[in-house]
């Protein structure tokens, strides 16, 4: 069974950084393309980042570029994505999805495997 597990959403003040884990098990790591998403009450799901671990290819939303990195631990089968100069609008519950390729792809309903999602607040 394919599991994503996601943890380390808080709250940080603006300015500050927080850290989302994203545990992957039931599947070859390296198989798969592993993005984190996050959703607003209201708004549509945004693609934020994308991670290919097999072809060490990375994507991000515009709007993090150069404050969110994401990365992966294929000893741990998992995928962290540090954010860093966090504002009010990048609080949302985010969350972790999977699906089995080579390339990064944003489109929310190209992905088989979702996590349960972590809140993300951040305090102005």
């Amino acid at each position: 069974e394919v599991r994503l597990v996601e943890s380390g959403g808080g709250l940080a003040q603006a300015g500050g950084s927080l850290r989302l884990s994203c545990a992957a098990s039931g599947f070859t790591f390296g198989d798969y393309v592993i993005a984190w998403f996050r959703q607003v009450p209201g708004k549509e799901r945004e693609a934020v980042s994308c991670i290919s671990e097999e072809y060490g290819s990375k994507d991000y939303l515009d709007s993090v570029k150069g404050r969110f990195t994401i990365s992966s631990d294929r000893s741990k089968s998992t995928v962290y994505l540090q954010m860093n100069n966090l504002t009010p609008d990048d609080a949302a519950v985010y969350y972790c999805a999977a699906v089995s390729g080579p390339f990064c792809v944003r489109g929310d309903i190209l992905y088989t495997h979702w996590g349960q999602g972590t809140q993300v607040t951040v305090s102005s």
